[in-house]
């Protein structure tokens, strides 16, 4: 269930997304939030520098390692744009973070980008339940899928 909050912060994501595009970066945005609903960290995607691992899925799971305790970490939230890829699912998981919230999931940009003529990713898109067994995990969230459609658009226009 997303609440008015997770709202709240998706749409923060989202706007991190923005940012990325703006900096020549794929849409992507993520915030982590404390139990308590304070903001730790948040990042946005910066492979345009070349390299490939840069998410900001991946940032705050090393970002949480290093700055939270493990029950800390496991009573957060992470929210991002788009539903982590596989090797930011894996970082979530061994890091020990908590729930998940997202606004896009993988199928519907794998769907997006085939309808735009742009070639898989390359890594076989797999939920984050398959990543990591019994997370706890929402998302998507309709209202604020469209937008994150709209992002990568915006980007893929630039980058064909």
């Amino acid at each position: 269930m997303v609440s008015e909050t997770d709202l709240k912060h998706l749409q923060r994501c989202i706007e991190l997304a923005e940012i990325a595009v703006e900096n020549g970066d794929e849409p992507f945005g993520s915030v982590l939030v404390s139990a308590g609903g304070e903001v730790l960290a948040e990042d946005r995607n910066r492979v345009s520098g070349g390299d490939p691992t840069q998410h900001p899925e991946f940032a705050l799971a090393r970002w949480a390692v290093q700055n939270m305790t493990a029950q800390e970490r496991v009573e957060a939230t992470v929210y991002t744009s788009g539903e982590h890829c596989p090797m930011c699912s894996a970082a979530h998981g061994l890091v020990g973070l908590g729930r998940i919230v997202y606004a896009s999931s993988s199928e519907q940009l794998s769907s997006w980008l085939s309808e735009m003529g742009v070639a898989p990713l390359g890594i076989q898109t797999l939920s984050i339940q398959e990543i990591i067994p019994g997370a706890e995990v929402d998302g998507p969230v309709s209202e604020l899928a469209e937008q994150v459609r709209a992002l990568h658009r915006q980007f893929h226009a630039r980058n064909l």
